[in-house]
């Protein structure tokens, strides 16, 4: 059950291309079930009699789950410059945390409850902030000849197309004995243009010899 629901809200956020998704998020809510039924049925696996001197705290396990969920959570924040992404994708890998919690518990109508809940919140209340799905965000790595001596054109280029350049890194350095300039832009834009329309942008600028594109979050 908590598998299941947890991979309800792990299928949303692939559906977004979020680096944590379907199997990241099933897995967690799975381990987070086993983890509520370990602590809360392991005693009785022990064969303690009445009369044994033992005390046995059944909570502590459910609780170091709870603390513990942060550090995986905190891989899934991004920082690209001064913007930082993953903040509500780490959020969700919480609350399939808690809803595995909850049906490891046994408690499955409150988790279906939950699930229901968040995916509400991830999906309608998504249009009430400001997020273009239509827009792809691509880190684009072009390589100059010795005889270039800037990267205007290269922005030009972008921008006559429709792209938005967000951030710039500008680099001289040797390639086989050869000057090169090696410039990574992060890049925004519609999805009706596409990577083939933005690479041939691109190569029809003079003296270009290599161009990389890389998917960026």
């Amino acid at each position: 059950m908590g598998a299941a629901l947890g991979g309800v809200i792990g299928y949303e956020r692939d559906r977004h291309r979020r680096p944590v998704g379907l199997r990241t998020h099933l897995i967690v809510a799975m381990a987070a079930a086993t983890f509520m039924v370990i602590s809360s049925q392991f005693v009785y696996w022990q064969h303690y009699g009445k009369d044994d001197l033992v005390e046995v705290d059944t909570e502590r396990i459910a609780a170091s789950v709870v603390s513990a969920v942060g550090f995986l959570a905190g891989g899934a924040i991004l920082r690209t410059g001064a913007t930082v992404q993953g903040l509500t994708t780490a959020a969700g890998l919480w609350l399939v945390t808690a809803i595995g919690m909850c049906a490891g518990a046994g408690m499955f109508v409150a988790s279906a409850a939950v699930t229901f809940m968040g995916i509400v919140a991830l999906t309608v209340l998504r249009r009430f902030e400001d997020k273009d799905d239509h827009l792809m965000r691509r880190r684009l790595t072009v390589v100059l000849g010795e005889q270039a001596k800037d990267i205007a054109p290269i922005v030009e280029a972008l921008t006559s197309l429709g792209v938005k350049v967000s951030e710039v890194e500008y680099e001289k350095r040797l390639e086989d004995g050869k000057k090169r300039i090696v410039a990574t832009f992060d890049v925004q834009f519609a999805d009706k243009i596409g990577v083939p329309q933005l690479i041939a942008a691109v190569e029809i600028v003079p003296d270009v010899r290599r161009v990389v594109v890389q998917h960026r979050v």
